[in-house]
């Protein structure tokens, strides 16, 4: 279940989708068992996460790149964990960051924090400044 956006998180989140948001982001899911799942996400440079929680814990392993989370610079082997409901957002840095993200269950609640225009207005400079750049980088060599 997600919670519903409120209108100016809907319309921020269809303008980034139009602006290319898409490509600065790839999923693939590793492993979906009863009671535990496995994903594997590639945030390119600069991609825009919007502050956000979800009902559900979550353990985060760096594979590659970097990613700065709140005032902590991480690289790859380092990891952190997120409890259920709890807000965060990292951004990634200039090489992007590959990260795998170990969950009990898929079936979660996300609830978006980004609530204001000067978030989603970034976000979309942010977007147009690197589109370009994300469709053509190639895929990181993976060891997983």
């Amino acid at each position: 279940m997600t919670t519903d956006p409120t209108p100016l998180q809907a319309e921020g989140l269809g303008r980034m989708i139009e602006a290319g948001v898409m490509d600065g982001a790839e999923f693939t899911m590793l492993c979906n068992l009863p009671g535990f799942t496995l994903m594997h996400a590639w945030f390119k440079k600069d991609y825009p996460l919007p502050l956000h929680s979800h009902s559900a814990d979550c353990l985060y392993y760096v594979v590659s790149g970097s990613a700065r989370l709140g005032t902590e610079e991480l690289s790859a082997g380092d990891s952190f964990f997120v409890p259920a409901n709890t807000p965060y957002t990292y951004r990634a840095g200039p090489e992007g960051v590959e990260v795998l993200e170990f969950r009990h269950t898929l079936d979660i609640d996300f609830q978006n924090y980004a609530k204001n225009q000067a978030f989603y207005d970034k976000a979309i400079s942010t977007i147009i400044e690197n589109r370009d750049f994300w469709q053509k980088v190639p895929k990181p060599t993976r060891n997983i």
